[in-house]
């Protein structure tokens, strides 16, 4: 597969190619923002990853140029362990996925891998999985057709299972991609979210569509017709 790095840390920039061109990916690198964005429109590539911290063009301006001329171009950004902020608005303008600094390189490959194989969403701004939709843009959540308050928090959390339909998602995963700190491997933070989202997208129904898996931690499954 062709992949744009878009990184203007040059050490990590290269060591990113290095690590996909061994997973046998041709690999193209650019180093501000006005290079990434001309590449990423001009180019053939299967998914691009996004460093939102960019010489000459911010990383979000890039992301919405990609997302209204390729909206089905898979975009991995590439975020500050601080930056809870601009993460959750990389992910609300069309991010399919983001990745942490500093990050292992196997995760940034576990990501990129699930990316490929990934179907592509019908748009890049709408969720879904059987009865239940997330828009990103809107921050709308329904389930059955009935609209559904989430917390900023709790809508992360949604979509993290979401973008990871039926896959075992382990719980330093989710903390990881969720709250993007070091955490405390005893802390009750995400069973307590989980809890939270879980009385929500109840509603009245059965049927709960986060499971557990014990000792892993979570997958949201998927209906079967």
């Amino acid at each position: 597969m062709r992949i744009l790095v878009v990184e203007d840390e040059r050490t990590l920039a290269s060591f990113i190619e290095q690590s996909l061109r061994a997973e046998g990916h041709a690999v193209t690198l650019c180093h501000d923002g006005p290079s990434g964005e001309a590449a990423a429109l001009t180019g053939d590539y299967a998914l691009v990853v996004l460093d939102l911290t960019l010489p000459g063009r911010d990383g979000l301006e890039v992301l919405d140029s990609i997302r209204a001329r390729l909206p089905e171009l898979p975009v991995i950004v590439l975020t500050a362990r601080a930056a809870i902020e601009e993460k959750v608005l990389a992910l609300d303008r069309g991010a399919n996925d983001h990745v942490t600094k500093p990050f292992a390189f196997e995760e940034l490959l576990a990501r990129v891998r699930s990316q490929l194989r990934a179907p592509r969403q019908r748009t890049s701004s709408a969720l879904e999985s059987g009865d239940l939709s997330a828009d990103l843009r809107t921050r709308r959540v329904t389930r059955g057709g009935e609209e559904i308050s989430l917390t900023a928090r709790e809508f992360e959390l949604l979509v993290y299972l979401m973008r990871h339909p039926d896959q075992v998602l382990s719980r330093e995963q989710i903390l990881n991609a969720v709250w993007g700190f070091d955490f405390d491997p005893g802390t009750k933070v995400l069973e307590v979210y989980v809890g939270y989202l879980r009385r929500k997208l109840a509603n009245g129904r059965d049927e709960d569509p986060i499971e557990t898996v014990r000792n892993v931690g979570y997958r949201l499954r998927v209906p079967r017709a």
